[in-house]
């Protein structure tokens, strides 16, 4: 038989891609009209879907974003790592930057959008990790909580056009770093008021008082600028003072996120020094560089803690948001969304297990969400194809998470047709003919044989409809005979309500806050 493979592995998501509601089953009186698609409306709707879509690389700052376009960008967000994102988020300033100065932007809309989505990716978790840190605060200091943070609701990028969309990124980003800052300001005076209680005597609180100012301009500043001050060396001179100035500087340099009990091990090993400094300068020393170690320990921990609660809220964001109801769209696991939740709102890493399961997790939800998509672009592609070429195109029931699409091209006639098989990142292409009893002739022997040599045309059609939409499928055909069946049935679809997918709304209320 004739047949082809394509495989779907695109780098960027064509932006204007929506959702669309499952096709209602074709009449049993329909099947046998030909010039369009078995499925009321579609084929119209598709059509001009895909002709926006061709026409739309003109001005990328009006494009907008799709739903179902927005849908997949998360799920290439929740799978990149942190520094994908921040990255990203820096070529979208730029972008907003060059739009500013009425500069060309060189970027197509699908580069910009992934950059953009993205970098809304981010300052979304970033904003559920700010608003669980700002509870953890309340809970740990009842009689003195951080103020309330005046935050932005979430960034929403779907039906957006582009330009409208980074101005809107850009003053949210403003407003939540105001915010971030805010709270570290509170967080290095409380951490300045822990460590004054370390020790009441008047020279520390004097030591601790010198560098409130400092502890507190280091909160705002970036990360990388946070340095720990060196332990002294053995040719240093040592004396009470000396060792209790060096101590608190060595203090001062804590993140005032770093871990509780890490914190306890640098302040023990400063008290250590400062009461060995005069009869034991040796031993001073020493415990002066285990408290620099301590400290060290102690910002890396906290570093990545906020590092892995941002992730986890990205991902977060990903599996709880609502996706219209769809047998083919995919469900969260709860004990991955529950591990998830569980970080962020303590500020701990998953455990290794956590992880294994939220990765798999994400990459099954975003690998299904991939599958949804190609299944519907190859669908539209052909309803397009259909009105153009005044062919036929049937779809099937989706069978073992395959979608079969049966496309009867223009001038081929009932007796012929090619089967496409969406499974997956896969498209597979067979060229069928109808069932007969007995042995064919030699004139039905030549028509296979016609039709198999025009596979290759029609699916190069497809194919060059499909990239001009963004879905870039090169189809490998082999030569081959027919192969005998039937033109798919009608689907039979169960009718499914909305509240089936509720599982999926919990955070919603933490989305609208």
């Amino acid at each position: 038989m004739s047949e082809g493979l394509a495989l779907f592995a695109p780098e960027l998501v064509a932006p204007g891609l929506e959702f669309v509601p499952p096709p209602p089953p074709p009449e049993l009186d329909e099947l046998a009209h030909a010039g369009g698609v078995h499925v009321e409306g579609m084929a119209e709707e598709a059509a001009a879907q895909l002709g926006e879509l061709a026409g739309q690389a003109a001005d990328a700052a009006l494009q907008m974003l799709g739903s179902l376009s927005g849908a997949l960008l998360a799920a290439r967000a929740a799978m990149a790592t942190t520094q994908v994102l921040a990255t990203a988020a820096v070529r979208a300033a730029e972008h907003q930057r060059c739009l500013e100065r009425q500069q060309k932007l060189s970027a197509q809309a699908a580069e910009q959008w992934r950059d953009a989505a993205f970098a809304a990716a981010r300052a979304n978790a970033r904003r559920t990790a700010l608003r669980a840190r700002v509870a953890r605060a309340a809970r740990r200091s009842p009689g003195d909580p951080p103020p309330g943070p005046d935050l932005p609701g979430p960034l929403a990028p779907a039906a957006t056009r582009l330009c409208d969309f980074r101005r809107e990124l850009a003053a949210f980003e403003a407003r939540l770093k105001a915010c971030e800052d805010a709270q570290a300001v509170w967080e290095s005076r409380s951490f300045a008021d822990f460590l004054a209680a370390a020790d009441p005597s008047p020279d520390w609180q004097d030591a601790v008082r010198a560098r409130r100012e400092a502890i507190t301009g280091a909160a705002t500043a970036p990360e990388a600028a946070r340095t720990v001050p060196d332990a002294p060396q053995p040719s240093d001179p040592t004396s009470v003072p000396l060792v209790r100035e060096r101590g608190a500087d060595i203090l001062a340099a804590l993140d005032p996120q770093a871990d509780a009990g890490d914190v306890e091990l640098a302040t023990d090993a400063v008290r250590h020094a400062v009461r060995q400094a005069a009869g034991n300068p040796r031993r001073a020393r020493t415990h002066l560089r285990e408290a620099r170690l301590f400290v060290e320990r102690a910002n890396r921990t906290a570093t990545e803690a906020r590092a892995a609660v941002e992730r986890a809220a990205v991902r977060l964001d990903f599996l709880t948001t609502e996706l219209p109801p769809d047998d083919d769209l995919p469900e969260p696991d709860p004990a991955a969304v529950a591990a998830l939740h569980r970080c962020v709102a303590d500020g701990t890493p998953l455990s290794r297990q956590e992880q294994t399961l939220v990765d798999r997790v994400v990459r099954e939800h975003g690998a299904a969400l991939e599958a949804f998509a190609l299944k519907r672009r190859c669908t539209d592609v052909l309803a397009r194809l259909a009105v153009d070429t005044h062919g036929e195109v049937r779809v099937g029931a989706v069978e073992q998470e395959a979608l079969v699409l049966d496309w009867t091209p223009g001038g081929w006639g009932p007796g012929h047709w090619l089967r496409m098989e969406v499974r997956g990142d896969s498209v597979q292409v067979t060229t069928m003919r109808t069932a007969s009893r007995g042995e064919r002739g030699a004139a039905a022997l030549d028509l296979d044989a016609r039709r198999c040599a025009e596979a290759s045309e029609r699916m190069e059609e497809f194919s060059e409809l499909a990239r001009a939409s963004g879905l870039p499928l090169k189809f490998d055909m082999r030569a081959g005979g027919v192969l005998a069946g039937e033109p798919v049935a009608p689907p039979v679809r169960a009718e499914r309500q909305p509240e089936a997918r509720k599982a999926r709304t919990a955070p919603a209320a933490d989305r609208a806050g």
